[in-house]
């Protein structure tokens, strides 16, 4: 029953504090040490293969580290006594707060949610305050971005990253418990540092990406559904499926083709990342203007399809715990 009360606390931090900027975080040293594995290895001869070992040993190095951690917090317990000392109760505190802190630090639900406002809010102010908040949340070069196009970045990042940053995590923690979404995390990180197919990257960070493809394979699918469900028009399925394909990812079409359909708008098309044009199909017909009103649309998609995954993954703990003491 740990996990699941350990999930629940660690989603509701989540809920009201979001990252805590003035906080350590462990995905910003993830992230330090991509840095530094990439400045030393992309070069010279057998970029593929030094980057499918930094990959898969980074990812390999998290997920031990944290198992290793959990065992040793185990050990150390609050013993308490039943009123007639019969009975003693093991409780493992630092276990349970490092679980409880994995999941808060792991999930990114609100403050998603927080970029994607400060993006329209800075766009009512100028253009340029927009470009810059966006460009905050988006890989791609913002400098040159139209009011809708910021908007479409912005609304488009939401859905991505209502998978990346939320759904995924939990389907991972789910099937691996903290050290599995500690390795997840360290998966998305590689492929949002180094998974592109720029000359810079396309060697060094092959494998980083087609890892991530493959850790959200699932997740992807699931976060569209999500949506669907969230807002009650399942009819939107077919339009999801026929145009989730529309994507250079595998993965990422799925949840934006979800919120396209939803808010009965286009995403997708050309954009520049790292000086270089990346020629994207259009998700959705319709390149109507989008709105303020839009973006409240889809946070409340958005935090639905989050309520909806912990209650899934809460039942689905639950129904683990009754299977083994039934």
């Amino acid at each position: 029953m740990a996990n699941a009360i350990t999930l629940l606390i660690g989603w509701v931090l989540d809920l009201i504090f979001g990252d805590p900027a003035r906080l350590p975080h462990p995905i910003v040293w993830f992230g330090k040490v991509i840095s530094a594995f990439e400045h030393s290895l992309n070069k010279g001869n057998h970029r593929k293969l030094k980057g499918a070992l930094t990959a898969i040993g980074l990812i390999l190095f998290v997920f031990v580290i944290a198992w290793m951690l959990r065992k040793l917090l185990g050990i150390f317990a609050l013993f308490i006594f039943d009123g007639t000392h019969d009975q003693v109760y093991q409780i493992p505190v630092f276990l349970y707060l490092f679980d409880i802190l994995a999941i808060f630090y792991c999930l990114a639900g609100t403050t998603l949610i927080r970029e994607v406002r400060a993006v329209f809010l800075a766009l009512d102010r100028s253009l340029e305050e927009g470009r810059q908040q966006v460009a905050r949340i988006v890989g791609r070069d913002t400098s040159e971005l139209s009011a809708q196009e910021v908007r479409t970045a912005a609304l488009e990042t939401l859905a991505e990253n209502l998978s990346d940053g939320v759904i995924a995590p939990l389907f991972w923690f789910a099937i691996l418990g903290t050290p599995g979404m500690f390795a997840y995390k360290m998966v998305n990180t590689l492929d949002s540092m180094i998974g592109y197919k720029t000359e810079r990257y396309k060697d060094f960070g092959c494998w980083a990406a087609h890892i991530d493809d493959i850790a959200n394979y699932i997740p992807a699918r699931l976060t569209a559904l999500l949506m669907v469900l969230g807002n009650g028009h399942l009819g939107l399925l077919r339009f999801v499926w026929k145009n989730g394909r529309n994507h250079a990812s595998p993965n990422s079409g799925y949840p934006e083709a979800a919120l396209a359909g939803i808010l009965d708008c286009r995403f997708g098309g050309p954009h520049y990342y790292f000086g270089q044009l990346f020629d994207k199909p259009y998700i959705g017909e319709n390149d109507r203007s989008l709105t303020t009103a839009d973006m409240k649309t889809a946070v409340r998609v958005n935090r639905i399809a989050e309520i909806l995954m912990v209650m899934l993954t809460f039942a689905y703990l639950c129904t683990l715990i009754w299977q083994t003491n039934p």
